[in-house]
């Protein structure tokens, strides 16, 4: 007698946690890249998200990455992640001139009672790849960077989050009169993940 059996995609806190603090990591190397921060010889191609992704082989800053995501993922598994946004800086001057802004919404109640969301792998990664996509396209809406650059990570946190040793406070790295473009977003149904990308207005454009 033929059976069939039916599984259900089940998302929890710490796995919704691990998508969303895997996701940064990829997010930021494919910033870098496109964005010409690092020399394009320093990126190694690997497969992921059904895509073509860039990682970085620069030894200082695969392991601010991978500590970056550790904390994230503390972070987002206690509810208390508001907000990571990747800002790129003139090295000369340490002008803020990109800010890639990922706001995240957390389910209280995932946090609160522990209760289990449902969402296929596929529906999650389809939403990450129209992420990716946009950010690998965004030489044909971001102004050419010029010069060499420097990058910084900046966390917003609940206020009743201790802040590690290796990380300091700072401000908030803001761009005056800034214009900015709206990506896609995804969703684990624990954590949305906005993204939004505001950068320097080019002194010719403003002629």
């Amino acid at each position: 007698m033929a059976s069939r059996t039916a599984s259900k995609d089940i998302i929890t806190l710490r796995g919704s946690a691990a998508i969303v603090s895997e996701f940064f990591g990829y997010a930021a190397n494919s910033i870098l890249y496109n964005r010409g921060v690092y020399p394009e010889e320093s990126f190694t191609k690997v497969k992921k998200y059904g895509l073509t992704m860039l990682l970085t082989q620069d030894e200082g800053v695969k392991t601010f990455i991978a500590n970056l995501n550790t904390q994230l993922s503390e972070w987002l598994e206690a509810g208390k992640l508001q907000r990571i946004v990747l800002v790129i800086m003139s090295k000369a001057t340490s002008e803020v001139l990109e800010r890639w802004n990922f706001s995240i919404q957390t389910d209280p109640e995932v946090v609160d009672k522990g209760v289990i969301k449902e969402k296929s792998d596929k529906e999650i990664m389809r939403e990450i790849q129209a992420i990716m996509r946009q950010v690998a396209s965004c030489i044909t809406y971001l102004p050419c960077l010029d010069e060499p650059c420097i990058f910084d990570v900046l966390a917003y946190t609940d206020m009743d989050v201790a802040v590690p040793f290796t990380w300091v406070e700072s401000d908030a790295k803001l761009i005056d009169n800034p214009q900015m473009v709206k990506l896609h977003s995804f969703d684990t149904k624990i954590h949305k993940v906005d993204t939004l990308v505001s950068y320097k207005v080019d002194e010719w454009d403003e002629e």
